[in-house]
């Protein structure tokens, strides 16, 4: 899911020169790194740098198993994959949790061509949860109807209505393709990481007003496409084309239609790459007539209507504290486009492979480590909502439950496969003389950044929004939000090889301090019933 970099800020004013003093009483050599530690951590390094698993295991879950859309056949396959090598790697109590969802989908075939006025082959995807055009090859004229808002398709109906059946309809504007001057591809430089370290100060009425006005855009947006829909649904067009995000080649796809199986029906739905539908545009703008021929054959799964989230752990050594859990998580579903490389199959990847370190190196875990990899995350944090509901609290009257009081903390991977830089703290000021000291073995990694802000659209917010202690690592993005991030794109090949292995060592190692600290780990106040937004 899409990383909100700069989320809502806590109004404390914060740099990171400051980490450095006591807070709440604890002092910063309280977690100082011990030999022992060194040692361990050594281990975790060796077998991660020399004798790693992790691109075997994306190889797996990208190459072979491909797209992980949540409910999809895929999904479950790939699942059941990454629940067998846990229990090869001697991971126990791994299994599958439930939780309703929606049907399933899937894409069987699809191509698209232009065929008149010159042959042309397009670069399109259907979008989830839509049905496709039919049984083989569908042809038909395409047809140019603008509609940007209510007066647009109150035209529409007027002019069209009767006249679209088995057409293909175009109804966004002309997408803006700029030059591609700077890389697609960067890291964090040192000034950047200054400024991220850096606590922003935001009036809470402007933060208001910015969400206000964005969730106001996107509901006018919606509620003129549910129309749109039903009258092209109603008129028995072939298909509805629009322009996907992104250019140069990338296409960014998600859903067209609706996972409920009671909802209303979606007319077949294709995302088209911006500089085709570019070339459909001006063809008819110009009233020259254009054929389109497409084949797009989907499947829809209403046999179980519930996902599934995987969970598998390494039980603590120490009776005194093995009913105490330090948790890893990261999203297994997907988008449909690529094969769910970079989002996030980079992170449940690194996750993986963080179990496999910590069992194979052999170290000490006092505390019981468990790892989750969620689905639904990209319909909405689904997969790790459910499972904090069930197992710790919901959000709604913050009752919690009790193994609430016994989980450590929670530690998230979800922005693409650059290596770690360091924390967001989601304004836990408690946690930062304590990370402070455990980046200390990773400086000459590249991991040397604490900040106070808070960081967004991801699983550990889930764990946030009840009061514990859930972190998402600071990543360089690389090509994450410019070139693969909900495209088609999002392929084997954007995954950084020595990244992934930096991360999985640096997860594992931060898992060891964790599950061996002698206290939990410090808490913000729980928050009030109903106070937290769910991004």
């Amino acid at each position: 899911m899409r990383n909100l970099r700069r989320g809502l800020a806590v109004c404390v004013l914060a740099v990171l020169a400051a980490f450095a003093l006591p807070i709440g009483g604890q002092s910063r050599n309280s977690d100082a790194i011990t030999q022992s530690d060194l040692d361990a951590i050594y281990k975790i390094k060796d077998q991660g740098f020399n004798h790693s698993q992790v691109m075997d295991v994306m190889s797996y879950l990208t190459d072979v198993y491909g797209p992980r859309l949540t409910n999809s056949p895929n999904a479950r396959a790939a699942g059941q994959w990454a629940m067998d090598k846990m229990k090869e790697w001697q991971l126990v109590n791994v299994h599958e949790e439930t939780w309703p969802f929606g049907r399933g989908w899937s894409n069987e075939k699809f191509s698209m061509m232009m065929t008149a006025p010159r042959p042309f082959i397009l670069m399109g995807y259907p979008k989830a949860w839509t049905p496709g055009t039919g049984d083989g090859p569908v042809t038909g004229d395409a047809v140019l109807l603008l509609i940007q808002s209510d007066d647009d398709f109150t035209k529409a109906q007027k002019d069209y209505a009767g006249k679209l059946k088995g057409k293909f309809v175009l109804t966004a504007p002309l997408p803006e393709v700029k030059p591609h001057f700077d890389p697609d591809a960067t890291r964090y430089t040192d000034a950047q990481l200054t400024d991220l370290s850096m606590e922003p100060i935001v009036s809470a009425s402007a933060n208001r007003a910015d969400f206000a006005t964005q969730f106001a855009r996107f509901r006018v947006q919606r509620e003129l496409n549910i129309k749109i829909q039903k009258f092209l649904l109603d008129e028995g067009v072939a298909a509805w084309i629009e322009p996907g995000p992104h250019d140069d080649g990338t296409v960014g796809v998600q859903q067209g239609g609706d996972r409920d199986p009671k909802a209303p029906p979606a007319p077949a739905r294709i995302a088209l790459a911006a500089e085709h539908y570019g070339r459909l545009f001006r063809i008819l703008q110009k009233n020259i007539p254009v054929t389109l021929q497409v084949d797009d054959e989907n499947k829809f799964y209403d046999d179980d209507l519930n996902s599934f989230n995987i969970v598998g752990e390494i039980p603590g050594s120490d009776k005194a504290k093995a009913d105490e859990v330090v948790m890893i998580g990261a999203h297994f579903d997907s988008w449909h486009g690529g094969t769910g490389a970079t989002d996030n199959g980079a992170g449940s990847g690194v996750m993986l492979e963080a179990m496999r370190l910590l069992k194979v190196s052999g170290v000490r875990l006092r505390r019981t480590v468990r790892i989750g990899l969620w689905t639904g995350e990209e319909e909405g944090l689904l997969g790790s909502r459910a499972y904090v509901k069930d197992h710790f609290a919901d959000p709604a009257n913050m009752q919690v439950k009790p193994e609430h009081a016994k989980l450590d903390a929670y530690y998230n991977v979800d922005n693409g496969s650059g290596k770690i830089r360091g924390v967001y703290l989601q304004g836990n000021e408690a946690i930062a003389p304590i990370f402070e000291e455990w980046m200390k073995p990773f400086h000459n990694l590249g991991m040397n950044t604490l900040t106070i802000q808070n960081t967004g659209g991801t699983d550990h917010l889930s764990y946030n929004n009840v009061g514990l202690p859930g972190f998402q690592f600071i990543q360089d993005e690389i090509d994450y939000e410019s070139r693969t991030h909900h495209t088609n794109m999002d392929l084997y090949e954007r995954l950084q090889e020595p990244d992934m292995k930096q991360m999985a060592v640096i997860v594992a190692s931060f898992v060891y301090l964790t599950a061996n600290r002698e206290e939990m780990m410090p808490r913000k106040p729980l928050p009030t019933a109903g106070s937290t937004r769910p991004f």
